[in-house]
């Protein structure tokens, strides 16, 4: 119970403008017992079995309850509807009573009607999730980037992050749907989904129409509230011409530049990339403090001598969720983006794409 209850507890807001949103409602029908908890943009859901003859609703405050569940050591616990609106829990070590809520307070979620359905197994959800929802942004006057862009083709299901700075594209081509869809999902129901689905081989089946999404798994229901809007041409962005090519094994050049980046201006984070034959020179500099570092690297490097400056923080997230010994950046000018891919790691029919824009040199 106190696993499924700290999953669903995500879903509750700090401060709700709705007093009832601070509360689970449990839902019991005989031996299986419905916790539900909601936001009103995300309702999520978990069935228990439990051992009961009767039927019921109440809303139960959620941080009383499961601060309680935390402190008591494994055992079965019972819950005792009782006249005076409190119900009250017996253990092992005694009774505690917590006053409850009607629950046709609690708001119903909401159905999807005219649904289209596809099935994604849980861990493959999760590693696509896991994959982009770190490039989104958290702009409020751009919402469609402060989610992810999920979209199902007859050749793969496609799944984009982006905050304008860095964009990620992953794609599975061993997977495909008949009906081809797009929609938005919001960051907070992706992270509860990526919590639970991370390592899980059961099959999870997502119904979506033009507003809302539904994920249904094992003993678990996650519905929620799409992002209105069109998402932006992301193909667009990424540049098709990338003579210079540049190959390094990936945790040498990160713990570089996470080295490097100490000393970089901490408004632009930027570092700098001179690559000449088979030498990469990693840079930064704070003018303002007169700090500099700046190490070597031997590389593997096809094409014309460049130097190039990235913000250190998004080469950092990238290189940290590329799953590669070694890595590839595909480069044309200073003033283009870089293309980060994996050379290896990857499995049959997986891809993934990484973009980060450059920095102009200048005044670091």
């Amino acid at each position: 119970m106190l696993k499924n209850l700290q999953t669903l507890g995500g879903v509750i807001n700090n401060n709700n403008t709705m007093p009832i949103l601070d509360n689970f409602l449990f839902e019991l029908n005989h031996n299986s017992l419905k916790i539900s908890a909601s936001d009103l943009e995300t309702t999520m859901s978990a069935k228990l079995d439990v051992e009961s003859s009767d039927e019921g609703e109440i809303a139960v405050p959620a941080r009383l309850l499961l601060d309680t569940l935390k402190s008591f050591p494994e055992q079965p616990l019972t819950f005792h509807k009782l006249d005076n609106h409190t119900i009250e829990i017996s253990s092992e070590q005694g009774k505690y009573a917590l006053a409850y809520a009607n629950a046709e307070d609690f708001p119903t979620p909401v159905s999807i009607e005219d649904a289209s359905q596809t099935v994604l197994v849980g861990d493959v959800l999760a590693t696509a999730i896991n994959k982009t929802i770190f490039a989104t942004g958290n702009d409020d006057l751009r919402p469609v980037m402060n989610g992810v862009f999920f979209r199902f083709t007859e050749d793969a299901l496609i799944f984009v992050g982006t905050d304008a700075h860095k964009l990620v594209k992953y794609s599975r081509t061993d997977i495909k749907t008949d009906k081809p869809a797009e929609f938005i999902m919001p960051k907070k129901p992706l992270n509860l989904l990526k919590g639970v689905l991370l390592g899980s081989e059961e099959d999870v089946q997502i119904e979506f129409n033009e507003s809302n999404a539904k994920f249904s798994f094992d003993n678990v229901e996650l519905t929620c509230r799409l992002v209105d809007g069109k998402y932006p041409n992301y193909e667009a962005v990424i540049p098709k011409e990338n003579p210079n090519v540049l190959t390094i094994d990936r945790s040498s050049f990160l713990s570089s530049v996470r080295r490097v980046s100490i000393f970089s201006n901490k408004t632009t984070h930027q570092i700098r990339l001179k690559i000449a034959g088979a030498e990469l020179n990693i840079s930064a500099e704070d003018l303002d403090y007169s700090n500099k570092a700046e190490e070597r690297l031997t590389c593997d490097y096809q094409g014309d001598d460049l130097t190039i400056g990235f913000n250190s923080k998004f080469l950092t997230e990238m290189l940290n969720n590329l799953n590669s010994d070694e890595i590839k950046i595909k480069m044309s000018l200073p003033n283009r983006a870089g293309i980060l891919t994996p050379v290896d790691g990857l499995e049959n029919g997986e891809h993934i794409t990484m973009l980060v824009m450059p920095v102009m040199l200048g005044n670091q």
